[in-house]
């Protein structure tokens, strides 16, 4: 495990960000080894070399104790958006369940995306966070297909555990629900799947379910390691042809069933009583919440 400096891991406050509502956002890790053959901060844009190494911010709880005692607003710290807070290293080294108890210490709330299990760990510290401030549970589903999760993300647990995870956390009063994205064009991108990921999440209590459109993103260096994993993991090159074909160099890749998938999701989520608009999940989980003014510590 290397270790990396830092001068900073608590971004400054932002009013009411647009992603989920949330004002800061926190990264302790840097890199990822879960796989995911699509990841999106693989993109050269981030400049992340060596993506799948996972590195960790040297002395990130002090730091993080530092910045949250000197903020004058407390507000909802994101975490997860470029590295997962629950690698296989969290387990031992706790980085993250420190955060959370640095994050409860100072009233503030957590929203978390994740695609690990693990979670389920910090049930305690989250339920203390609760009382106080919101919290949101973010997990990662991109097929209720445990084979297929296996090629597309193959470094982390399967959908059912996913599931299980959310279960849990609901059982518990938090506030939990799905990424259900990327939605990958001629993978995942059939009635079936999405279907079965909308029912399976009724029945484990998942409050939201967000799908930033059906299909994905794909830029500069991502977009070529993607490709060659197609190749390699359904041993079937006519596939990355054929995403050259329809898509060429575009930014944005939408499956060509998007309308229908669209239409399906929407019904199926209206019809179990599932949030899906991202002003309904914000208004959600913050209610009965209020922004509040600290002093200087």
């Amino acid at each position: 495990m290397d270790y990396i400096p830092a001068k900073t891991i608590i971004s400054q406050y932002a009013k009411e960000n647009s992603w989920f509502g949330i004002n800061y956002n926190m990264n302790i890790y840097k890199g990822c080894c879960h796989g995911c053959i699509y990841c999106d901060s693989r993109s050269e844009c981030y400049g992340i070399e060596n993506f799948d190494k996972v590195r960790v911010k040297e002395n990130s709880t002090q730091i993080i104790r530092k910045e949250l005692k000197g903020k004058r607003r407390t507000g909802v710290v994101g975490t997860g958006a470029m590295s997962d807070p629950y690698n296989p290293f969290e387990k031992d080294l706790m980085l993250t369940r420190n955060a959370l108890e640095q994050i409860n210490a100072f009233n503030f709330g957590i929203a978390i995306a994740t695609k690990s299990n693990l979670i389920t760990r910090d049930i305690d510290i989250l339920k203390k966070i609760k009382e106080h401030s919101p919290v949101l549970i973010k997990i990662t589903i991109t097929t209720y297909n445990d084979e297929l999760c296996k090629k597309i993300e193959p470094n982390v647990c399967v959908s059912s555990e996913r599931f299980k995870a959310i279960k849990k956390l609901s059982d518990n009063g938090i506030f939990t629900g799905i990424l259900l994205m990327p939605i990958l064009p001629f993978i995942n991108d059939n009635e079936e799947n999405i279907i079965n990921i909308v029912r399976k999440a009724s029945e484990c209590g998942a409050k939201f379910i967000l799908a930033y459109g059906m299909g994905l993103t794909l830029r500069q260096n991502q977009r070529d390691y993607f490709y060659d994993k197609l190749s390699e993991v359904f041993q079937n090159d006519d596939l990355a042809k054929k995403y050259n074909t329809v898509f060429g160099n575009r930014y944005e890749c939408s499956s060509p069933n998007t309308k229908r998938l669209w239409t399906i999701f929407k019904n199926e989520c209206e019809r179990l009583g599932i949030l899906y608009k991202m002003q309904d999940i914000v208004s959600a989980y913050k209610n009965g919440y209020y922004d509040k003014q600290i002093s200087w510590f």
